[in-house]
């Protein structure tokens, strides 16, 4: 009761602070792909040891260091290829390296830059390379080590053996080694040295700890110097990094929150195997979770986060009241099988793959049919729980005509699919085409980027320039993969002799000199008139290979043209014979690959807990590690071996106790973001939250009219383009943040607060119209108990007393019932089969009204409410007057009003001028809740 008189009574401004606090702490989680270590190496006698060790003052070497593996990377340790310094753009007098030193050639070309005098193989010490660092030389990077020291004597050997480096011998790191793999601090201040062993193809082993990048991802739990060293600063979880050559090694580093360790811990039933998971975790930490939530909580929860929409009243008085075993797993079923959640989960799925309105823009002679298209192919996939791969590969690999088909049969069928009043005619087609069509989608570097985004959860936009700074991809890598999208486009006109023939037949009404919009206007008015029109279409174009100039003993030189090839991320390479995309389909598939289903593994856990088990859900790289491996482990290998079933995915994780915890808290995990031990409150999403306000105040037969069908409601809108000239549900949702999918990236919805949601809620004439409609929950109410509409001058005066927003509210009722009255008496003028008494009747009837309408609006405008005619109501009793209450609350926070929340609704109603404004208000309220705004 405590807790939901202060979910009651805390503003929407303390809403948004908190909102960003916890926005703010979120974009700080990080978490773990670890490398694979073999017990016991580290302490090998094999292992060379560190370069510090060897080329010490006093230890006499004839090693010659190797540019790759230690001259690289010990510049990247004092920090020369920073962003800061040598390794920005523009780099720094005159000297620019490749940012954090990972093209070793262009860099080994600029230290030797002639005349540049920064390295000198004749005068060694005169190098600049050597004389700056020790401050010998004015250097804006200040002393970086002694010219005594190990730093100095590396670089002085290597440039004193002639400063070589071959391109051609580039090595391979198999992987870095780094002890210990979890650090558990149990006080602060304490401290822990990390150890990294390289392990390189030759079999080579060598220690590097002092070569290494190291950061944190929370320096409030932990903090890593240069050398390695972790220091404990706080309580909590994090990572730190640890960076070498290509490789990125996350460490775990916790300090328990409390003394409930160990055996001290209290004894936990863990249901499901996610929750065994998330309890392994919570003990290291000394985390207790949260109890149970309610049977109202969970099913307003599990409403809103599987089908995107709250219950209806009568919904959830009856699972209340329902004491039956397994009524949560029951309800659950339901909800996946109800037109919510396919709609719900449609709309994610086009925000993820970029379903946009500006992006598909002339992409179809047909203006707004590739969205509604796009939409309505994924829905009849969600609908009917296709496998996730199968949904992708009809993306991935799509093609615009089927097997056999013509151009004019695929123009005719295209044709068919946008005359279908939904538009679902689309949805027979195994391919989504509109996928490579988007305007920002044409490049191979936008397609690189954005098809990273989509499946595999990565940002691989940093390696357009340079090596990714927290991940192994380089420019190469990223260059390499482009090329995978270079053999699929976007063809207006056929090339094929006979598909030709058949284009030029469509057009011979058309005007040859009519371009761009002016020829789609007149293809439309064509199309309307039931004329096949031609539609562009996806094909696949070859590639060109690369030629050079072949000669072998004996022969004469001869050009060879090579077979164009492009490699997967992290895989192999691949030739583009116009089957590429369905090698990458192969790959994406493939159960060892890295990302595929962990990313829509991350992405659904992300939808029910607010924040993924990697976060941010869109960033799947090594220096952002998950936050329990083991459970993103578990959760992707049972997401294949299910078929990749997306309803097994949500039963799993919306089954869980995990899901199902309070959201009130106790001392240990009060402060817990990241571990899953309560439930975390969040800002509904725009469509989630405007179809909710529809929902609740909606007649009863008009909210189970919405809950039962995706007609009407925000989630089943295909378009994410503003409409309306601003207003109405597109404004709404434009002021929630719903997704612009300008990218697909996650960051496209907004999910941070601003002063305009509080202002939509509180007076907004959109929430007005339908708190005050005719046709809403509240008229429906007072209809039933013979009560009037706030009409009466009691009414109006309230109204002004409770000043101008109150005021407006009225006003703006009372001006939509002018407009109907309008209306109607326009309807009744213009029928003639009215008797001219009955048709003069109505008439006046209908001017009285409007006059009297217009005499309340004077009346509210000008602050005079003398010549308003007071209402007359029936008294109600007290189970009228609580019913009313109950009700109010069910459709809004979906539960009962505790026993004082009752009382002081009931003393609020009866003490206003009538039953109308007092509910009224009393359902505006609640909307203005944080228990309503926030799923909890």
């Amino acid at each position: 009761m405590k807790e939901r008189q202060m979910m009651h009574r805390i503003g929407l401004d303390q809403w948004i602070v908190a909102s960003r606090a916890a926005c703010c702490a979120a974009a700080m989680l990080v978490v773990s792909v670890a490398f694979a270590a073999k017990p016991g190496t580290l302490g090998d006698d094999s292992v060379l040891p560190e370069l510090s060790t060897r080329f010490a003052v006093g230890n006499e070497t004839s090693e010659i260091p190797d540019f790759q593996k230690h001259i690289s990377p010990l510049m990247g340790r004092l920090g020369c290829n920073g962003r800061s310094c040598h390794g920005s753009f523009q780099g720094r007098g005159g000297f620019m390296l490749s940012l954090f030193g990972y093209d070793f050639e262009a860099d080994h070309k600029a230290m030797l830059e002639a005349d540049s005098g920064r390295i000198d193989t004749t005068d060694v010490d005169e190098s600049l390379v050597l004389a700056k660092p020790i401050d010998e030389d004015m250097h804006e990077g200040g002393k970086r080590f002694d010219k005594d020291g190990w730093e100095y004597r590396v670089l002085r050997t290597w440039i004193a053996a002639g400063a070589n480096y071959d391109a051609k011998q580039r090595k391979k790191l198999e992987r870095l080694e780094v002890g210990p793999a979890e650090i558990l601090f149990d006080q602060d201040k304490q401290t822990t040295s990390l150890r990294a062993v390289a392990h390189w193809e030759d079999g080579t082993r060598e220690e590097v700890t002092g070569l290494c990048r190291f950061h944190t991802n929370d320096d409030a739990i932990a903090t890593i110097d240069e050398t390695g060293i972790v220091t404990c600063t706080g309580v909590g979880d994090t990572h730190v990094v640890v960076s070498y050559d290509n490789a990125v090694v996350p460490v775990t580093v916790m300090r328990p929150v409390s003394q409930l360790t160990g055996d001290d811990y209290p004894q936990l039933e863990t249901r499901t195997e996610v929750d065994r998971l998330i309890a392994v975790k919570l003990q290291k930490l000394g985390i207790v979770p949260s109890e149970i939530c309610s049977d109202a909580e969970f099913l307003r929860r599990a409403s809103l986060d599987i089908s995107g929409t709250l219950p209806t009243a009568a919904d959830a008085a009856a699972f209340i009241s329902d004491n039956s075993s397994g009524k949560r797993q029951r309800k659950v079923e339901e909800l996946l099988s109800s037109p919510g959640y396919a709609a719900w989960w449609t709309t994610r799925f086009c925000d993820w793959t970029g379903n946009s309105d500006a992006q598909l823009n002339n992409v179809s002679p047909i203006r707004q049919a590739p969205t509604q298209h796009w939409y309505e192919w994924i829905h009849r996939r969600v609908e009917e729980n296709m496998p996730y791969d199968e949904m992708v590969e009809g993306i991935v690999v799509a093609q615009s005509r089927a097997e056999g088909e013509s151009y004019r049969e695929y123009c005719e069928a295209m044709g068919a699919a946008c005359r279908n009043g939904e538009m679902d005619g689309f949805a027979d087609r195994p391919g989504l085409t509109y996928f490579w069509a988007r305007r920002n989608f044409r490049q191979t570097e936008e397609r690189a980027i954005g098809f990273a985004y989509s499946f595999l959860g990565i940002r691989i936009q940093c390696a357009q320039c340079h090596k990714h700074p927290f991940d192994q991809w380089s420019k190469q890598d990223f260059d390499e993969f482009k090329n995978l999208f270079q053999t699929v486009g976007l063809r207006q006109k056929p090339r094929d002799k006979e598909d030709l023939e058949q284009y030029e037949a469509m057009m011979t009404k058309m005007d040859s000199d009519l371009k761009g919009n002016q020829l789609r206007r007149e293809l439309q008015k064509e199309f309307n008139k039931g004329a096949v029109i031609p539609f562009p279409e996806i094909v696949e174009r070859p590639v060109r290979g690369n030629a050079k100039m072949v000669r072998k003993p004996g022969q004469k030189t001869r050009r060879v043209v090579e077979p164009p090839t492009a490699k997967l991320l992290g895989g192999d390479y691949v030739e583009l014979d116009g089957m590429a995309r369905e090698q990458l389909m192969q790959w994406l598939r493939d159960p060892s690959n890295p990302y595929f289903a962990k990313a829509i593994v991350n992405r659904v856990w992300a939808n029910y807990f607010g924040s993924g088990i990697v976060d941010p859900v869109d960033d799947l790289n090594l220096a952002n590690p998950p936050s329990n491996a083991p459970l993103m482990d578990y959760l992707a290998d049972g997401f294949v071996e299910s078929g990749y079933d997306m309803k097994w995915l949500h039963r799993t994780i919306v089954g869980s106790d995990a899901y199902q915890r309070s959201w009130q808290t106790n001392e240990t995990n009060a402060l817990d973001v990241r571990n899953f031990s309560h439930f975390v409150p969040r800002r509904l999403p725009a469509e989630t939250l405007y179809d909710a306000i529809l929902v609740a105040t909606a007649s009863d037969k008009q909210a189970a009219q919405l809950c039962s069908s995706r007609d009407g409601r925000a989630v089943g809108l295909a378009s994410s383009s503003p409409r309306n000239n601003g207003r109405g549900s597109s404004y709404a949702l434009q002021v929630f943040g719903r997704s612009i999918r300008e990218s697909n990236c996650d960051c496209d919805r907004s999910e941070d607060p601003n002063l305009l949601q509080t202002v939509y809620l509180q007076n907004d004439e959109d929430v007005t119209n339908r708190l005050y409609d005719r046709n809403g929950w509240l008229a429906e109410q007072m209809k039933s108990l013979g009560q009037p509409m706030l009409v009466g001058d009691a009414a109006m005066a309230k109204a002004k007393q409770q000043g101008n927003a109150a005021r407006q509210r009225q006003i703006t009722m009372l001006k939509k019932r002018r407009q109907e009255l309008v209306q109607t008496l326009a309807k009744v003028e213009k029928n003639s089969s009215s008797s001219e008494e009955q048709l003069k009747s109505k008439t006046a009837r209908l001017t009285k009204q409007i006059a009297q309408v217009n005499r309340r609006i004077k009346a509210l405008q000008t602050g005079d409410v003398q010549d308003v005619v007071a209402g007359k109501a029936a008294k109600l009793d007290s189970e009228q007057l609580t019913s009313l209450v109950q009700q109010a609350y069910l459709r809004t926070v979906a539960r009962y009003p505790e026993p004082e929340e009752l009382s002081s609704s009931l003393a609020y109603i009866e003490a206003g001028d009538s039953v109308a404004s007092g509910v009224g208000d009393l359902l505006w309220a609640l909307l203005n809740t944080k228990e309503f705004v926030l799923n909890h």
